[in-house]
């Protein structure tokens, strides 16, 4: 039997077991974070899709949508994108004035071209004395409201331009209550293999508050080994539950020294797939949250013995109805195949990271990235 993995503290809320949810675009809405809630526990942390500090101060709507929590979560858990002191300023001051969340998480770990090309995400990390401003801001603006701020990034730009020392120091010198890496530099985007060993050089870096692990955990025991091999105070959960929210379960008991239950078998996926669909229609409406569910289906559904007519007839329902319809279709008794499991979600190619003009001249530069204050939501 495993010894359970002690609790982890953000601030003033105990997360136990220490496991996070990882803020992922267009998934991590009200809906997928209470089904990953029901499976896990109820004090573990699962983070709200990126929001940008602009689209808060501007109130556009869309960015407000995708605000919503559930009656019954807590801490309310937000994840903030900003390359501007001032906006960020501004918008944590209006989360605070306004009840809007509990926790903020700072995003500088996307690696996605329209952000990096403006300076954002893993690119900023880079200009150290922004880095240090913005999540200065962040913490000043929070700390009257008890919000606690953590900070999430990546080892680097690519292997000639490493941040993640310097930028875990920064956050810890400016008040950040945990850091959190992804294991992969910008260039490597998703694919390859991240490297724990460099979570376990940054916990060695931050002495004083707790560092999380975030890269290639697919299942309980990765998660394990992750803690086992790096040291790290907790373990952030990204591409892993995609279609797959029971993940939490399985995290809940190995991180509290239980038996890791088995897998469900396809009766029980389309319950699960049945109570997500529920969850996105009460959300954003029956047409909208249906269709929204679509991307999830090959995840959901990976591995089983599904013909491919009824596969792709997932792929395209439309309707409640139509969906319960299909998942009468399958065979309710299949158990959980060895194929489901592994990694899932996007991986893609490295590439070369798209930087501002003139980016890596000067890392003490602190001027703002011309144009690039994000408005739009999500990443």
């Amino acid at each position: 039997m495993v010894p359970p993995t002690p609790a982890l503290a953000i601030g003033q809320y105990r997360v136990d077991p220490a496991v996070v949810l990882a803020p992922m675009a267009g998934i991590t809405n009200v809906a997928f974070r209470t089904l990953c809630r029901e499976f896990g526990s109820a004090t573990s942390l699962y983070v709200c899709e990126m929001v940008t500090a602009r689209a808060i101060v501007e109130r556009d709507s869309k960015t407000l949508e995708m605000m919503t929590f559930g009656a019954d979560e807590h801490p309310r858990s937000l994840q903030l994108y900003s390359v501007d002191p001032r906006n960020v300023t501004d918008a944590v001051k209006m989360i605070a004035a306004e009840g809007m969340a509990d926790h903020l998480d700072m995003n500088f770990g996307c690696p996605v071209p329209k952000v990096t090309r403006k300076g954002g995400g893993a690119a900023l990390p880079y200009k150290r004395r922004l880095f240090a401003q913005i999540v200065r801001a962040a913490v000043e603006a929070a700390a009257p409201a008890g919000i606690p701020v953590t900070v999430k990034f990546r080892v680097g730009i690519d292997d000639e331009h490493l941040t993640y020392l310097d930028a875990g120091r920064i956050a810890e010198a400016e008040g950040a209550v945990a850091v959190a890496l992804h294991a992969r530099t910008a260039a490597q985007r998703y694919s390859g293999q991240a490297d724990w060993s460099r979570i376990a050089r940054l916990k060695e870096a931050v002495t004083t508050i707790p560092v999380l692990g975030n890269g290639d955990i697919f299942s309980a025991d990765d998660a394990l080994r992750m803690v086992r091999e790096t040291g790290c105070d907790g373990v952030v959960i990204g591409r892993g539950c995609l279609g797959r929210p029971w993940l939490f379960r399985e995290l809940h008991a190995a991180m509290t020294g239980q038996p890791i239950p088995a897998g469900p078998s396809l009766g029980e996926v389309g319950a699960i797939l049945h109570r997500h669909a529920i969850l996105m229609a009460d959300h954003i409406g029956e047409d909208k949250g249906v269709r929204d569910l679509r991307k999830h289906m090959a995840w959901y559904l990976r591995g089983f013995p599904i013909g491919a007519d009824l596969r792709k007839a997932f792929g395209l329902v439309s309707t409640l109805a139509e969906l319960e319809d299909l998942i009468g279709k399958l065979d309710h008794d299949a158990p959980y195949p060895a194929e489901a499991e592994g990694p899932r979600g996007r991986q893609g190619s490295p590439g070369r990271v798209v930087l501002p003009e003139g980016w890596l001249d000067d890392p003490e530069d602190a001027a703002v990235p011309d144009g690039a204050e994000l408005m739009h939501s999500g990443g």
